[in-house]
């Protein structure tokens, strides 16, 4: 009728402790990265849409996933710079990205972090 060894004592009231640390530490990174979307989302959408004349300087691409089992995602991102100097970069599609090139310039639409289209000037 003893008691056992201490350490599988431990073990066994130690390590589900630890495992609902780490699961609740991913269930709020989870929460606050849906948080931190959803303000974004309504803080683009209480903003006016622009209009700015600007000119595509960069473009690059973001890969991530794809090991093992998991999905890859790419993401394509242009950076514009406006007439006064102020350079924004926006999350385009793959469409945009794949049909513009760095120097086209145009009126560039957005509203807040969002981008709204590109609107290249005919040469």
């Amino acid at each position: 009728m003893g008691s056992g060894n201490p350490f599988d004592n431990f073990l066994s009231s130690a390590v589900p402790f630890f495992i609902f640390i780490v699961l609740a530490i991913v269930v709020m990174i989870f929460i606050t990265s849906l948080v931190k979307g959803i303000g974004q989302y309504f803080r683009n959408k209480r903003l006016q849409e622009r209009h700015i004349h600007a000119k595509l300087i960069a473009k690059r691409v973001q890969n991530r996933g794809g090991h093992g089992s998991t999905d890859d995602h790419t993401g394509y991102y242009a950076t514009f710079e406006t007439e006064k100097g102020e350079r924004l970069e926006f999350n385009v599609g793959g469409q945009f990205y794949s049909m513009n090139t760095e120097g086209d310039a145009g009126m560039l639409t957005y509203r807040g972090t969002r981008f709204m289209g590109f609107e290249r000037e005919q040469l």
